[in-house]
């Protein structure tokens, strides 16, 4: 666990005492918006602020009554499953005018509010900045016209504004993600691996329209995770003749023995002339020329709905509580802040500086400047452009470059959803860039077998969404069998290796990298690509799998507290794998409202488990109708899930009753979400370009081979706060705790007492990782590409 530092400040330091928050959504309607607001009064009821609701948005601030009510603790229980904003929201005309800003200025002022924290988009984040900048304009016309005392001038002088951004479309400058954009690719996803079960079935080409009007975000991820055949999205107009080369792509796929085509279409899809480009007329234009069976489907309000994600829980929630500590440290000259998302941290940004931004893009396509455009949206949007280009189109044998490398795929350890489409990735990405790319069956066992063959583009066709490993993956490491899988390197003229798990993949490639001094077999290039759902390996804040595995923690979670609803008081036990790792008990913890996780990295004992049954009840004792507590498999010898749940039934006994649930194995199961899907697609990609550039750089022309014996030749890609960095796998060694099998430090355990905080508990947190006001930054370096956020 990280030691505390001289920069750790506590929140008696950070009172919000005295002052009153309130807290709105705006626009249209988000998924993670309530887990937000959840957050936002939570924290400021926590630091003694006031909190208040304000009801349908502007509109409400500006009609006042009942539409402005204080919150409580309780009046946020049970609203982090559910999607859309449970405190509404509406489009105001009104707010648009002086006299509208004057009214809700007055309604304020009239409860003391100084501080708002607007979640919503551009829109309603450009009109809380106007209404701020004439905040003592309006103070002063209340005065004049004996609305309002003279000294409430100097009592409320200011007004505070931190925004988050809640939009579907991922349409705002200067954060990596906005809140609902990943539950809304959820929704995509979910309809696309639906559809393609029934094109297949017919031979079917389908046209999904999703929602983008100005930005093609949705559509460019959730086609490059279904591994879409074409996209159209509004920043990227296709070339003309477009219409003939997708005829002639589809075709060509058809060809291959391929049984289904999907195209994704923006809504707002434009062609170089500024002309919409819809779903009826790229169905249209298939059936003519083509002559295939082609259906159209419009997913609409679909992408809005149903419950969020855990990502976007957790980024609410983290969010949320960010938002709270920058009203409470703001002062007169502080600018307006969002805040945002860069990579996996958070960080503040001035908020006209974003909108200006957003503008810019809008501005750039009306003048046909697309390229422009694409590198506005940010990093993040233009490499999944690039790495679409990359996967979703084939150049003819006769263009593509010559590198007469062989490079071997594996995957080692247990199976994690999202390898596949890592695989799929480099596979193509390999085969783009002139090599011939080889599977490799079972892992090390299969690799001393023989059990490798090689792998051609179509052979990972629809990957993607299949989840487990296609390839078969065992947890047996190579060190017994190090000169078998020599003799194989030498036998198939292996030049490079990319090792796709968990933390045995990792000690593998320790293992090779030291067989190098007497094997010069392994003096090649190798990478290791984090897959693993416990996400315990070292070197990286996320693995690919652990975002699937904790949706199946918060969905069976939501599940098990539905289950007691309209019953008596219930608490519940449940029990999630990760080995000695706490990250999914916390995380997951974190996403569906826990009361408690109970973690090896976070020692605890009788008397913390007494405090938590006396928390409860106390809680029980209100108008909480149940609890959830969640305990990592390896947290504690003794204190078994079984012992837990006997504690709290006993102590709970006429307060409460208890139930258990052990998850199991369905937490390493079921199809990738689109986090997965993309994280692994893209870090997959940037790993075969790192194994090309090796290669390159190690052959010898004289001895006709490659040779690689240096430390960063054998590296570990992994996201590191805001970067994708290449570590050498030896230089993490120092970092790794080998018997538990986990990094020493996680940066998921500064999270933990968010959980704590939301729950009622009383506790300290470490706010030296808190964001800073920071200025956007246009384009950032190339190695800090945060694909983190997909």
């Amino acid at each position: 666990m990280a030691q505390p530092d001289s920069k750790k400040i506590f929140f008696e330091n950070l009172s919000g005492a005295g002052k009153a928050i309130a807290v709105l959504t705006s626009g249209g309607d988000a998924q993670g918006m309530n887990a937000a607001v959840r957050a936002v009064v939570r924290m400021g009821l926590y630091v003694g602020a006031k909190v208040y609701f304000i009801h349908e948005g502007y509109q409400g601030m500006v009609d006042g009554g009942d539409n402005i009510r204080e919150a409580t603790w309780e009046s946020v229980s049970s609203m982090l499953q559910v999607g859309g904003t449970v405190i509404g929201s509406a489009r105001c005309k009104e707010f648009r005018t002086h006299e509208g800003r004057l009214k809700a200025a007055h309604n304020l002022v009239q409860r003391g509010i100084t501080n708002l924290c607007v979640i919503g988009g551009d829109g309603s984040l450009t009109g809380a900045n106007l209404f701020r900048e004439e905040w003592s304009g309006l103070l002063t016309e209340l005065v004049e016209q004996g609305l309002i005392e003279e000294d409430a001038i100097q009592k409320y002088s200011a007004l505070h504004i931190v925004g988050m951004v809640g939009s579907i479309d991922n349409d705002f400058c200067g954060t990596d993600m906005t809140i609902g954009t990943d539950s809304a690719l959820h929704r995509i996803i979910e309809v696309v691996d639906a559809i393609m079960t029934t094109a297949q079935s017919h031979q079917r080409t389908f046209v999904l329209e999703v929602m983008g009007r100005h930005c093609g975000y949705l559509a460019l991820v959730s086609a490059l995770a279904c591994g879409a055949d074409w996209v159209l999205i509004p920043e990227m107009p296709p070339e003309d003749g477009w219409e003939e080369k997708m005829c002639q792509k589809l075709s060509a796929t058809r060809s291959r023995g391929t049984r289904l085509n999907i195209i994704i279409v923006a809504e707002g899809a434009i062609d170089r002339h500024g002309k919409p480009i819809t779903s009826s007329f790229v169905k249209d234009l298939v059936v003519k020329c083509l002559g295939f069976d082609t259906r159209v489907t419009i997913l609409g309000h679909v992408q809005r709905g149903g419950t969020p994600s855990a990502f976007d829980r957790i980024l609410a929630s983290r969010m949320g509580v960010e938002a709270v500590l920058a009203l409470l440290e703001t002062t007169a000259n502080t600018p307006a802040c969002v805040v945002s998302l860069c990579g996996n941290q958070s960080v503040r940004l001035p908020l006209m500086e974003c909108v200006q931004m957003t503008q810019e893009v809008q501005k750039a396509m009306d003048q046909k400047r697309f390229e422009e455009a694409v590198k506005l949206r940010g990093r993040s949007f233009e490499n999944n452009l690039k790495t679409y280009k990359l996967l979703a189109h084939r150049k003819p044998e006769t263009e593509l470059p010559t590198s007469n490398f062989n490079v071997a795929v594996l995957n080692v350890g247990a199976p994690a959803a999202g390898m596949n489409a890592a695989v799929r990735s480099a596979v193509r990405v390999g085969i783009s860039e002139g090599h011939k790319m080889f599977a490799v069956s079972d892992g090390f066992e299969g690799f001393c077998k023989g059990q490798i063959k090689e792998i051609k583009w179509a052979d990972v066709g629809g990957w993607t969404g299949q989840g487990g490993s296609l390839l078969g993956t065992k947890r047996t490491l190579p060190a017994k069998h190090v000169d078998k899988i020599a003799e194989q390197m030498r036998m198939h003229n292996i030049n490079a290796l990319l090792v796709i798990g968990g933390f045995e993949a990792f000690e593998s490639l320790l293992q090779l990298y030291e067989a190098r001094a007497t094997y010069e077999e392994f003096c090649i290039p190798m990478c290791m690509l984090p897959a693993t759902i416990s996400n315990n390996v070292p070197g990286t804040d996320l693995s690919i799998g652990a975002d699937t595995a904790l949706n199946a923690i918060v969905e069976t979670c939501d599940r098990i507290k539905q289950s007691a609803s309209g019953t008596k008081r219930r608490v519940f036990i449940i029990e999630t794998m990760g080995g000695y790792c706490g990250y999914l008990a916390s995380v997951g913890g974190l996403a569906a409202g826990a009361d408690a996780a109970y973690i090896f990295e976070e020692p605890f004992d009788i008397r913390d488990l007494q405090a938590n049954v006396e928390h409860l009840t106390e809680k029980m004792k209100t108008s909480i109708q149940r609890g959830l507590v969640l305990r990592n498999e390896n947290c504690n010898d003794n204190y078994t899930t079984d012992f837990i749940y006997q504690l709290y039934s006993e102590e709970g006994r006429g307060v409460f009753d208890s139930r258990k649930n052990v998850l199991g194995h369905m937490q390493q199961g079921g199809a990738p979400s689109p986090f997965d899907r993309n994280f692994g697609t893209k870090i997959s990609a940037k790993a075969m370009q790192w194994i090309t550039k090796k290669l390159t750089e190690t052959f010898r022309q004289g001895a006709g081979r490659v040779f690689a014996n240096t430390e960063d030749s054998c590296c570990l890609l992994g996201m590191r706060r805001r970067a994708l960095v290449f570590q050498p796998v030896v230089q993490l060694k120092g970092e790794t705790d080998f018997v538990h099998r986990i990094p020493k430090e996680q940066w998921w355990l500064k999270l933990r007492p968010l959980m704590k905080i939301l729950a009622k508990y009383k506790t300290s947190y470490d706010v030296s990782d808190s964001g800073q006001l920071e200025h956007v930054v246009r384009n950032r370096p190339k190695e800090s590409d945060a694909s983190v956020a997909m």
